[in-house]
């Protein structure tokens, strides 16, 4: 990734965050807390307040579908609001949702507040983000996954499938059942998307790979996405890649506890979770693609429009696992750098569409 490197300035911030009641995660070889203070609100959820009121005049907030404990996908959303906060010096602010109505109300109370940017973060919010922006066309609001665009209204779309293509190819290489598996939290587009091109990377390289697929129905149950990894391995799956979130530390769980398989990590890097049973990570800098929007609206140069950021920009990267790259063939390690040449030039369509 083209990573933009930050300056830090000293200022003091206000950040809201409103979380679910808390889920108990046990992870692989680490907990991860959340403590949290204040009060409870009307829905139940906890508002927590850090730091003093900012005297900036450039206001930005997230919305997330989920924890920003997950290591994952919301909490990379989280480094990018940090990011914005840093690096530009903008008063942040953080609602964890859950439902499409919470989704609309959220997006609404940041409206008429005055924010000047909203990221939805997640393809789901792409409607409730259509049926807010007429009403405060003074506040952007961007929807990551996104391929919506209206006055004030614009998407962020990740080539995610790009480097899902090169993970399927080190599972089909790695796998000695010649099983693998899939494991997501909801059938959303941009996951079937990833996951069918994960298939095609790892019947390029071994035509006799089946592929297994499964959905846990939601994005933070880690009980759940263990049993569902626990299943799959039951199947002989012995590289599972999931793309679940939270839900997907249960998958980690589960590879370790039964030394059966072997997972890839997504969307940030989560080589560090189980190192030993960990191949890669299909990886988004979520931090510099949101500071590259940010920019662009403080500097009111943002013009609204489905922003396509992958390989070719080094947003969307496979990072292969530095404790498990010796187990890897030199010539599978070979193809994937060619193949990886061939998407960052825009040769080659992970879909197998013409390009």
């Amino acid at each position: 990734m083209a990573l933009a490197i930050s300056r830090k300035h000293s200022f003091s911030t206000i950040i809201h965050t409103a979380v679910r009641p808390a889920v108990a995660l046990s992870t692989i070889g680490t907990m991860w807390m959340i403590a949290a203070c204040g009060k409870a609100d009307t829905k139940g959820d906890i508002s927590q307040h850090q730091g003093n009121t900012s005297t900036s005049s450039f206001r930005v907030a997230l919305l997330t579908p989920g924890p920003i404990s997950d290591q994952s996908w919301n909490g990379g959303a989280y480094q990018g609001l940090q990011r914005i906060r840093d690096s530009l010096g903008a008063s942040i602010s953080h609602i964890q949702t859950k439902t499409p109505a919470e989704f609309e109300e959220q997006f609404r109370q940041y409206g008429s507040q005055g924010y000047d940017l909203v990221f939805g973060h997640g393809f789901e919010f792409q409607d409730a983000a259509k049926r807010v922006g007429p009403d405060y066309p003074r506040t952007i609001f961007v929807v990551t996954s996104g391929t919506s665009v209206g006055a004030n209204v614009a998407g962020i779309e990740f080539a995610f499938a790009d480097a899902s293509y090169l993970a399927g190819m080190l599972a089909g290489t790695m796998t000695k059942s010649n099983v693998v598996g899939v494991i997501g939290g909801t059938e959303l587009p941009p996951v079937r998307e990833s996951f069918a091109a994960f298939s095609k990377g790892a019947k390029a390289v071994n035509p006799n790979v089946t592929v297994l697929t499964s959905y846990i129905g939601n994005w933070d149950d880690v009980s759940a996405g263990r049993e569902q990894a626990l299943a799959q391995i039951g199947r002989n799956a012995d590289v599972i890649f999931q793309n679940a979130d939270a839900a997907g530390l249960g998958v980690f769980r589960a590879a370790r506890e039964t030394k059966k398989a072997l997972v890839v990590g997504s969307n940030s890097d989560q080589n560090g979770v189980a190192p030993e049973i960990t191949i890669a990570s299909v990886v988004i800098n979520l931090p510099h693609a949101f500071l590259t929007v940010a920019r662009e609206v403080r500097a009111h140069t943002f013009k609204p429009r489905v922003i396509k950021l992958g390989t070719e920009s080094d947003v969307v990267t496979l990072v292969i696992n530095p404790a498990f790259r010796s187990r890897i063939p030199p010539a599978t390690l070979h193809a994937v750098d060619s193949v990886r040449a061939e998407l960052a030039a825009g040769h080659f369509d992970p879909l197998g569409a013409a390009r």
